[in-house]
């Protein structure tokens, strides 16, 4: 069975990945926990998943925590404006260890999306083509709790963004951490690049919808221009550039480029992707419990 790390495995994205490996069966202790952090990984460790440090901006951390891996899940810095170099570490590291398999966590349609948020994720794309080992792309698209995360703050504003009547096809993390969790199990992924998404493709005022219905509550979309949209996230705390990343990646809705009929995301998790609704459900629930 081959090792397999996960960095930043403490994420929201990691620890799904890290459950996902241990529902396919795969041994805890091929499993490698790769966090900035050891201590907040010791509910991994107690399940017998090795924890090691891995910090982006740390190269050595990074290159002691992949030797004797197989194979490396890449998951995408959160640090905007820092993450091409940080990946460009981790990249580095992986290739140090030989591994056989580097599969990376990268954005919908990376190669032609306009998107802000996309530059550095092109950029270390670029990086991964001149590799010295197997490369996976898993370019995700959006998650489900992009717009459930925040649910008392989306209940008194309802949905706002610059999406206008375009379409985005969510699903949620736990899919696409199933579908990962497939590709590094599995064979035949080195070289592939994966166009990940969900089977639905709403509007926002659709998914406003579904979680006025799912909470019983009055929510609508208000469609704001790019500008005004991230003066809003702005006055909400977020930093430049942040705020505008954000505000443009929602006009990119508009622009459809977070839709896909690729079908990748279903085929590697072997199901349909979770209905909108039913995720909708499910995170409203958890929200309330």
């Amino acid at each position: 069975m081959p090792t397999i790390a996960v960095t930043a495995a403490t994420g929201q994205l990691g620890r799904l990945v890290v459950d996902a490996l241990l529902e396919r069966g795969v041994d805890p202790a091929s499993i490698v926990a790769a966090v900035r952090t050891p201590d907040n990984a010791q509910d991994l460790a107690a399940r017998g998943v090795q924890v090691r440090e891995a910090d982006y901006t740390k190269p050595d951390t990074l290159k002691a925590a992949f030797q004797g891996v197989d194979r490396v899940l890449l998951i995408s810095s959160s640090e905007v404006g820092q993450r091409a170099a940080q990946h460009a570490n981790a990249i580095a590291a992986a290739e140090d260890a030989g591994v056989e398999l580097l599969a990376y966590t990268s954005v919908l349609q990376a190669d032609t999306t306009t998107m802000l948020l996309a530059a550095e994720h092109q950029e270390t794309e670029r990086r991964l083509a001149q590799a010295t080992v197997p490369v996976a792309l898993l370019r995700n698209g959006w998650y489900t709790e992009n717009y459930t995360g925040q649910l008392e703050v989306t209940l008194e504003h309802g949905v706002v963004g610059s999406a206008g009547e375009g379409r985005v096809a969510p699903a949620p993390r736990r899919d696409f951490a199933e579908a990962a969790a497939a590709v590094l199990t599995g064979e035949g992924h080195a070289g592939r690049t994966y166009e990940l998404a969900g089977d639905e493709a709403l509007t926002l005022t659709e998914i406003a919808a579904l979680i006025g219905e799912a909470t019983g509550k009055d929510v609508g979309y208000t469609d704001l221009p790019v500008e005004a949209y991230t003066e809003v996230l702005s006055k909400a705390g977020l930093p430049a550039p942040v705020d505008g990343v954000i505000a443009d990646s929602s006009a990119a809705i508009g622009r459809g480029e977070l839709t896909t009929d690729s079908g990748d995301l279903a085929r590697l998790i072997g199901r349909p992707t979770t209905p909108v609704a039913d995720a909708i459900r499910a995170d409203v629930g958890a929200a309330a419990a």
